[in-house]
Formats: structure tokens, C-alpha cells, sequence
């Protein structure tokens, strides 16, 4: 007997993938069902080699479904999971809404795992920032070997990260520099196309982007809150992908060489490494692909026990909907949720 599966956002770049996945990992779902906001009911999404037709989140019952894969924003997220973990159906959200919430856990199962086991408060789990999900899957081993003081990261964020809708202003603007039509900003605060853009989400009063707030208080609350995090969070013009330049400061020694090794056999991980065959990650190659690549590994030499890292995941993957269906396998494979008709 397998499980009955929610998909609310199904028509969004995230949920689709959450579908695609899914089908491409044979979760063991005897139904998948898709969720999204009225005005998207009757559209079709795919499902494996079947169709799905969208139904309204706000007309659709609950309560004989085992798992909620939420990808709808935070404000619907907000709204809906408390409601959806009341009937008791687990929600695996994928906003920042319930992510700081001290009673629900926030999990990358690669790293944190463990803490898995804290869902039954609200009948919530929180999927991290696409950014941080990749960043703790490479920083926990290395964590685990020579303890980690301080991390300096940068992000170069793909603009799927803001949506749809951002993918489509990148095209358009892309074209019209070509064609020499005016370029309109919709999406973003600046022109995306051959441009960057160091604003992601709003600023903060001490000067910070929340994103950049994200990263850092998501990785101690993940991995440790001891560790010392900065963050500069960067929109780039690249589809999807996202990529990271991180600086680590260790509290024991540590060579380039012996975190090749470590990485080499860590769960999530990709080492491509050969700076003399120019063997390293970019954006364009890890799209699509499940793995968080690490590249360009070396000591830095201005600091005692420092290495630099170039880390880089498909966001839509990893980021988010790869990370939400190994979270619900995790619940599945250490039969922390039953399926509810069998148990009926």
C-alpha cells in the first residue's frame, strides 16, 4: 500500500520539478495529486507518462492524504499548512514561513536528519533556502572532521530562484538588447540581462538582504549555531543553477588535499577538481543533476586552517524540490508516517 501525495504550487517551476522527481525516484505513491490557486484549476501538468489535471487548493480535503509538498510562497504557506498539518497530513514546505519556527524542523537529510523527528508538534517540515541547502550538504562533512569557526560565502543566484516570471524577464531582456527594443523591468530592481544584481529579497536595517539573513541563521540552525557566517547574496543572468564562492575558517588544521578526500565520500557530494584540465563545476553542468559539485579546493593562505571552495546545485533540485521528496523519504524509510487508508 503506498501513500497519498499532495503537490500544492504544482504549476510553478518548483512544483513540476517536485513531480518530476518524485516519478524519477519511484516514491512510493499509490496517488499523486496537484494543488494550485483557482485561477490555475484545469491546467495540466505531467506526472511520469501520466496527466494531471490541477484542482483548487481551498476546495480539495485533506484528510486521507499522507504528504503535502508545499511550493506556493509563504504567505499561502502561512495560511494552509497549519491547516493541512491539523488534519494531520505532513507538510514539507518549501517557503521561508515556518523555517525559524523553533518547533518545526528545518532539514537537509544529508546533514541534520536526525532532528527529522520533531515534525509531530505541527505536522510541519521547513526545506531551507535553495542557497543554504546546498551550502550545509558541503560544509557538514569538513564541519565533522576539523570543526568549522567562520564562513565568508558569496552567491551567484539564477534568476529561477525568483520564478517563473524571472526566467521570462531574463529571456525578454536578452532579446530586446538584441534587437534594440527597450528593456522592461518587472521582476527585478535592475536590469537582469548582462548585468548583476547584489539585491536579493528586501534589505534589512543593519544593511543585509534577508536572503543573505537566510543563509546565515539557516546554516546555524542546520549545522551549528556556533559558526560564524557573512553572506553577499548576487541575482546573475543564468537560468538555474545556483553557484557559491566559500571561504571557511577551521578550528583544526586541514589540507586542500584532505577535504578532496572527505568530500569525495560525502552523501550529496561531487568533487570535479583538475584545474589543469580545466575539470571544474559551472552552472550550465550541474543543471538538472541531483548533486552538489564542489571545485576549485585550495588553502587560503591569509588565514591559519582556511580553505576556499566553489560550490554549485541545481536550485530547482537540490534547492528545493529534490530536498522536499528526500525529506518525505526519509519519513517514509524510518516509518515515521503510515499510509492512512491502510491504517483505515
Amino acid at each position: 500500500m503506498g501513500y497519498k501525495v499532495a503537490i500544492v504550487g504544482a504549476t510553478g517551476n518548483v512544483g513540476r520539478e517536485m513531480l518530476n522527481i518524485l516519478d524519477e525516484r519511484g516514491f512510493p505513491a499509490d496517488e499523486v495529486v496537484a494543488l494550485a490557486s483557482r485561477r490555475s484549476q484545469g491546467t495540466e501538468v505531467s506526472f511520469g507518462d501520466r496527466t494531471l489535471k490541477v484542482k483548487p487548493l481551498d476546495q480539495y480535503d485533506f484528510s486521507d492524504t499522507d504528504i503535502c509538498l508545499m511550493s506556493a510562497g509563504g504567505t499561502v504557506s502561512k495560511e494552509w499548512s497549519p491547516k493541512i498539518g491539523a488534519a494531520g497530513c505532513v507538510v514539507i514546505d518549501n517557503s521561508s514561513a515556518w523555517r525559524y519556527d523553533a518547533e518545526v524542523p528545518l532539514i537537509v537529510p544529508e546533514v541534520n536528519a536526525d532532528a527529522i523527528k520533531g515534525f509531530a508538534k505541527k505536522n510541519i517540515i521547513a526545506n531551507p533556502n535553495c542557497s543554504t541547502a546546498q551550502l550545509v550538504v558541503a560544509l557538514k562533512p569538513l564541519h565533522d572532521v576539523a570543526t568549522i569557526k567562520r564562513v565568508v560565502v558569496s552567491t551567484y543566484q539564477s534568476v529561477s530562484g525568483a520564478g517563473k516570471e524571472a526566467m521570462d524577464e531574463l529571456f525578454t531582456q536578452t532579446r530586446a538588447v538584441f534587437v534594440n527594443d527597450p528593456i522592461v523591468m518587472e521582476k527585478f530592481t535592475k536590469r537582469i540581462a548582462f548585468n548583476l544584481i547584489p539585491h536579493i529579497d528586501v534589505f534589512m536595517e543593519d544593511g543585509y538582504t534577508k536572503e543573505e539573513w537566510k543563509v546565515m541563521a539557516e546554516t546555524k540552525k542546520i549545522l551549528d549555531p556556533k559558526i560564524k557566517l557573512t553572506c553577499t547574496a548576487v541575482r546573475v543572468p543564468v537560468f538555474i543553477s545556483h553557484s557559491e564562492s566559500v571561504n571557511i575558517e577551521f578550528e583544526k588544521a586541514i589540507t586542500a588535499d584532505e577535504a578532496r578526500d572527505i568530500l569525495r565520500e560525502a552523501p550529496g557530494c561531487l568533487v570535479i577538481d583538475n584545474p589543469e584540465e580545466n575539470q571544474y563545476i559551472t552552472p550550465y553542468e550541474a543543471t538538472g543533476e541531483d548533486a552538489t559539485y564542489i571545485s576549485r579546493i585550495r588553502e587560503d593562505a591569509t588565514v591559519e586552517n582556511g580553505l576556499n571552495l566553489w560550490v554549485v546545485s541545481d536550485n530547482l533540485r537540490k534547492g528545493a524540490a529534490l530536498n522536499a521528496v528526500q525529506i518525505a523519504e526519509v519519513l517514509v524509510n524510518r516509518k515515521l508516517i503510515q499510509p492512512r487508508k491502510q491504517a483505515a
